[in-house]
């Protein structure tokens, strides 16, 4: 008895297995040069279609696999500069574990491609649901992998390489996730399009098309223009990395140095990067009342940080310093220090596998719980301190908050001369376009820029040199749909992609079982049933 014989044939693999796994491994690396600082963004959509590709019709292994020569393409090759901070060996745990949760979210996607055309097999399950499907379900990894594990690592986000684009102005409806989703689904529909080859039935080509037009005729959400603000931002160059040598103040008289332009100039805030000061002004009495004739000669507020000690923790601060006030006036704590960089989490543990490695790190932030937002004489000015701005969480509060205007304040010392800065400017580029707020991104050592609420550059200093920026700010009032809405799209995106996926595994399931179940009962056949009697 053939028990498969009414069975829908399962999908072959598109390609053989070492083609997969040689576009998996080309994919990776076109896909980090759609980032900067190469910044080719349509190479996106080629380094997805190079991951899908090596997906479609493989078995669990052979998902496995291909997704982990694909992640480790990318991540090895993306996040590169993470040795210039301690070596070889953060570089290795860290990209290796982005390839496996890369690779296990690949055995999701691959899944998906076997199971949905066995639910809905029609040409518009195949156009639609399943490149939905497909585009959820990498959203849902990437969501994933931007929260766990400890606080997660949302570097990579595909949304985040169209920060120069004209895709880009889709997040301020839907978010980054939902780009990225939107992303993905002209990928997938594309490439089901090929595969359906139904060429002289336009209809067919509806999906990527629209998909498409959604992408590049989305106008940026519009929102209320406030006036300006006059901002002088000070990059002074100092040796601010971890290891650098230096002598105590430093990097304080570094960034005095570079403020000496600005102090007969008519401003309404001075801003620091993180790190500008490298003494804690809560504890120093001189730094403290530097800080004091500073705002006293300008006339104006300062917006400092500097690693501070308050009841026996430490912090990651940023500080609201006031001309003639009882200073600091206000204090913002970083929400997300960064784990083996701003605190070692299990180190007990870490420290009996790499002794050497993490005796080197003896920073222990403690996440903040103060709102992200300052209020400068009557302005509420958003803040994210150094990767703070890669979690959305922490941006669309200081939104929510009443931010008519961010300054991201950073130190990129660490990763000098490599893309880490140009990439983290990318997502303040893109929070800028997200949010509909001029952003003010302010490093140590490079690159600064002013940014408007398109994107546009308005100023900017290079990376490597000590300057200051005097800068009117636009500001800007009004929540864009992605601040309002943009948790619930990742919710649904997120958990209901993975819902979805269940469902249609138990569809799949049940079809299976009645196709069985009908060919347990097979008809006797003729001249050999029973013979009624008259």
């Amino acid at each position: 008895m053939n028990r498969t014989a009414a069975r829908a044939p399962l999908p072959r693999p598109l390609v053989p297995l070492w083609v997969a796994l040689l576009a998996a491994l080309v994919g990776g690396p076109v896909l980090d040069l759609a980032y900067p600082d190469v910044g080719w963004w349509p190479l996106a959509f080629v380094g997805v279609a190079f991951a899908l590709v090596s997906l479609i019709g493989r078995s669990g292994g052979g998902a496995l696999l291909a997704g982990a020569v694909f992640g480790a393409s990318f991540f090895f090759t993306h996040i590169v500069w993470i040795t210039r901070y301690l070596g070889a060996i953060p570089w290795f745990a860290l990209a290796g574990l982005q390839t496996l949760l890369w690779a296990l979210g690949s055995l999701l996607i691959a899944l998906a491609y076997r199971w949905m055309p066995q639910v809905l097999g029609g040409t518009w399950g195949r156009l639609l649901a399943l490149p939905a499907l497909v585009a959820g379900l990498w959203t849902a990894r990437e969501l994933f992998m931007g929260s766990w594990p400890y606080t997660g690592f949302p570097w990579a986000r595909l949304g985040m390489s169209q920060s120069e684009s004209p895709l880009a102005h889709l997040a301020s409806w839907t978010g980054v996730a939902g780009l990225t989703f939107v992303m993905v689904f002209a990928t997938a529909a594309a490439i089901e399009w090929v595969r359906l080859g139904r060429w002289r039935t336009w209809q067919t080509a509806l999906p990527t098309v629209v998909a498409l037009a959604v992408l590049l005729l989305t106008p940026a959400f519009p929102t209320t223009p406030a006036g300006s603000l006059r901002v002088g931002a000070v990059q002074g160059n100092g040796p601010a990395a971890y290891f650098d040598e230096r002598e105590a103040y430093d990097v304080f008289q570094s960034q005095l140095d570079a403020t000496e332009p600005l102090l007969d100039e008519d401003l309404d805030v001075l801003l620091w990067p993180e790190g500008g000061i490298d003494a804690d002004p809560l504890q120093n009495e001189s730094v403290a009342r530097t800080l004091d004739r500073l705002a006293e000669t300008i006339d104006a507020p300062l917006i400092v940080n500097a690693a501070t000690t308050r009841d026996e923790a430490g912090y990651n601060t940023s500080m609201l310093w006031e001309p003639g006030a009882d200073n600091p006036v206000a204090l913002h704590d970083k929400r997300v220090p960064v784990p083996m960089g701003e605190y070692v989490p299990d180190r007990w543990f870490f420290e009996a596998v790499v002794p050497d490695l993490v005796g080197l790190i003896q920073r222990e932030y403690t996440p903040g719980t103060n709102p992200p937002v300052f209020d400068v004489d009557g302005i509420d000015v958003g803040l994210a301190i150094c990767f703070d701005v890669i979690y959305d969480d922490v941006i669309w509060e200081g939104a929510r908050d009443g931010a008519e205007v961010y300054m991201l304040q950073t130190n990129n010392a660490d990763f000098r001369d490599t893309d880490e800065n140009l990439q983290q400017l990318a997502f303040a580029r893109m929070r800028a376009i997200e949010t509909g707020r001029s952003v003010v991104n302010l490093s140590t050592v490079g690159t600064s820029q002013v940014i408007a609420p398109d994107g546009a550059v308005i100023d900017a200093l290079p990376a490597g040199e000590a300057g200051a920026m005097l800068t009117d700010v636009p500001l800007r009032t009004g929540l864009t749909p992605a601040v309002i809405v943009g948790a619930t799209v990742k919710l649904i995106l997120g958990w209901g992609s993975i819902l979805a996926l269940a469902l249609v595994a138990g569809a799949h399931l049940a079809r299976r079982r009645r196709a069985e179940r009908a060919t347990t009962t097979t008809p006797a056949p003729e001249g050999t049933g029973v013979v009624e009697s008259d």
